[in-house]
């Protein structure tokens, strides 16, 4: 057996950039060896294993065959006599599809390193339309510094009107569209992905209401999932599997963006009970720092301080016809004060 570092590992080496992980392909194995050797596999559709030591991904060289729609429609073959050439075949982008041995020596038999040269994203070969997610990968690819600046090639752009045109974008899983965009929210550049999901035409279906891209204000990836929402009126997510924390913010965001020292105070009340400040205080804090709260920045901070710092303790003693009249002259003692 034989084990060549792959992909986004090798590329980020050879452009200066530290990788945050580390993909690595074994020629000339098997499931039953990786496991004598100490692997665990953790596999679905074909054998990749966990290194016992460093807990790296390990998979078998493997071929592929399309067989159905979707990101899942392929067939595998991952015997011993499949090369590490054949394993780079089946790659998204001349970019990712380039090895490297534990002697150093660099296998790159699509010319890599030549698009590297060049910053140029060009698919490896016309299977690269067989797999749909790979065109929202390229969208994910732009939010990093060091690919930020590239092009895609005129022949990868034709394979990716393919993918539109045959809706299998459909047929990916929701969790897939939302781990790459989650990804995306976290590095250094998101509003990248959401240009390139535009630009694309990647939009149906879970992205159909996006027109505007911008939400880099801040670093936080909840907080520009936030902006992101704040900037095409609320419209997205309904297709995706957004996290608890996502979809809470979102919803405190709605009714604080109507707060304002304009408001009046039976509305302002309303607004108050249904955000919650003493559990929301640590999240409208952060809402605020967004560019979309800088005209009443002062003024909620202040109301969420005070209400913050109100003892309602006593309502516990208060009867449940009652509890809610007496809240309300809380608030106004607030809003007054």
């Amino acid at each position: 057996m034989k084990v060549y570092k792959v992909g986004g590992a090798v590329r980020d080496s050879l452009m200066g950039v530290k990788s945050s992980d580390n993909d690595w392909v074994v020629v000339g194995s098997s499931p039953e060896e990786m496991v004598a050797n100490g692997f665990k596999p953790i596999g679905k559709d074909f054998p990749v294993f966990l290194h016992p030591e460093t807990n790296e991904e390990y998979a078998l060289a493997r071929t592929e065959k399309k067989t159905g729609t979707g990101y899942s429609g392929f067939t595998f073959y991952y015997g011993k006599d499949v090369t590490i050439e054949e394993d780079l075949s089946r790659r998204d982008f001349t970019i990712n599809a380039i090895a490297q041995d534990d002697a150093g020596i660099i296998i790159d038999p699509f010319n890599g390193q030549d698009d590297i040269k060049n910053k140029l994203f060009r698919h490896v070969s016309d299977a690269f339309f067989e797999d749909p997610l790979r065109a929202i990968r390229l969208a994910r690819f732009f939010s990093y510094d060091h690919l930020k600046d590239f092009d895609i090639d005129a022949s990868t752009i034709e394979c990716i009107k393919k993918i539109v045109s045959s809706r299998e974008i459909a047929d990916i899983s929701s969790d897939r569209i939302w781990s790459e965009t989650e990804r995306a929210l976290s590095n250094s550049n998101p509003s990248n992905y959401f240009e390139k999901i535009i630009s694309l035409n990647l939009l149906d279906p879970y992205f159909s209401k996006l027109t505007k891209s911008y939400c880099d204000s801040h670093n936080n990836k909840i907080l520009r999932w936030t902006e992101l929402q704040i900037n095409n009126d609320f419209e997205l997510g309904s297709e995706l599997p957004l996290p608890n924390d996502f979809k809470n913010i979102v919803e405190v965001c709605k009714s604080a963006l109507k707060l304002n020292k304009d408001t009046n105070q039976d509305d302002l009340i309303l607004l108050i009970d249904k955000i919650n400040f003493d559990r929301n205080f640590e999240l409208i804090n952060q809402l605020i720092s967004l560019p979309h709260f800088s005209e009443n920045k002062d003024f909620i901070y202040q109301l969420a301080k005070k209400i913050k710092t109100t003892d309602f303790s006593y309502l516990s003693n208060v009867s449940k016809e009652n509890i809610e009249e007496e809240k309300i002259k809380i608030y106004k003692e607030i809003i007054n004060s």
